[in-house]
């Protein structure tokens, strides 16, 4: 089969490789429609992947074989697929951590620690617990975006513990940090300020819930959102964007006893920068929760619950569309070099 892959460190491009087999608690999927994700991009650019790893974690398929513990699902369903596919027969995964399942961020199997869905046919772990059927009124589309972009988002405002009435950062207007706002929304958050100076990304901050833009160009945010908040600080902080300064800037901007929840995908090497104090605001008191976003198929029926009631729709996201397994180079190109009208593509295959 053909798939597109990582070759070297900076390098990604197509190779041919064995299609996978089903066994035991494994399915196989023919995908039918993906997206290309910003974590491929670093990780190919970080070169941090097996050589010819199959790249992609976004997207829904066709199941067309299933192991012989297969239970739930039938050859010819379409399922969507979280990026977190973990192995839950493992301590760490009974004790709640299922991300790490093995070790660090190893739930995130998918185009890390197996191959991807940028290819004609993927295994799918366990897939009784790791697939999701997309119910009535969810398109694919929005199922797809759900996986990944609105799971990472709503996560990151469950870190920062975003409460009713809140003032809320978020730092980024990319398509996680734009979930982010929704998240922050949707967990009734009172004013939310977002951060971010691509234009596309702004609009769409209104459209999900931001009541303030705040563009990094013009200033330094951390000194912005002290004057914004009249000196208080806000109650929360989701970092879902910039560079190794992110957490740092994060931190300055909540309140004594506020709440900082990272979703950011930080790739540089040593110490991450945190501030005792800039403009008024330390460390003193303060919460940072971080971590990879839930997987499975629970949580993947929860996200696809929130679009079949109406309660978020991530289709927006999408500025790029795409057809044939082809331009999955032209979609991951477009994510690398992110000109200032993308938000998010996706190919159909």
């Amino acid at each position: 089969m053909r798939a597109f892959a990582y070759l070297s460190q900076g390098q990604a491009g197509w190779v041919e490789k064995a299609p996978p087999q089903a066994t035991g608690f494994d399915g196989i999927i023919r995908p039918l429609l993906v997206s290309p994700c910003t974590s491929d991009v670093h990780n190919v650019e970080i070169g941090c992947l097996a050589p010819h790893r199959i790249l992609g974690h976004e997207g829904l398929g066709e199941i067309v074989a299933v192991g012989d513990q297969v239970r739930d699902f039938q050859v010819g369903e379409i399922v969507v697929v979280p990026p977190v596919t973990p192995d839950w027969r493992t301590v760490p995964s009974q004790l709640g951590a299922h991300q790490h399942c093995a070790g660090l961020i190893t739930g995130q199997k998918l185009s890390n620690g197996e191959d991807g869905l940028l290819a004609e046919y993927v295994r799918i772990r366990d897939l009784d617990a790791n697939a999701a059927r997309i119910p009535p009124g969810v398109s694919w589309e929005g199922a797809v975006m759900a996986a990944d972009m609105l799971n990472t988002g709503l996560y990151g405002a469950q870190l920062a513990d975003v409460q009713p009435g809140d003032t809320v950062v978020v730092m980024g207007v990319g398509p996680v940090g734009l979930m982010a706002i929704a998240g922050a929304k949707l967990r009734g958050a009172g004013r939310i300020l977002a951060i971010g100076s691509r234009p596309a990304g702004l609009a769409l901050a209104q459209f999900y819930g931001a009541t303030d833009l705040v563009n990094y160009k013009e200033g330094d945010v951390t000194r912005q959102i002290h004057l914004l908040t009249h000196k208080q600080g806000a109650d929360c902080c989701i970092c879902a964007g910039g560079g190794p300064d992110a957490l740092g800037q994060a931190v300055t901007m909540v309140r004594w006893g506020g709440t900082v929840g990272n979703v950011n995908y930080f790739t540089t090497q040593g110490d991450l920068p945190i501030p005792n104090v800039r403009n008024g605001f330390g460390m003193g008191n303060k919460t940072i929760r971080g971590g990879e976003c839930p997987g499975g198929r629970a949580r993947m029926e929860k996200l696809l619950a929130l679009l079949q009631y109406g309660r978020v729709d991530p289709v927006p996201l999408i500025t790029h569309r795409f057809q044939g397994l082809p331009q999955v180079e032209t979609a991951f190109a477009l994510m690398r070099d992110k000109p200032p009208e993308l938000v998010k593509t996706i190919v159909s295959l």
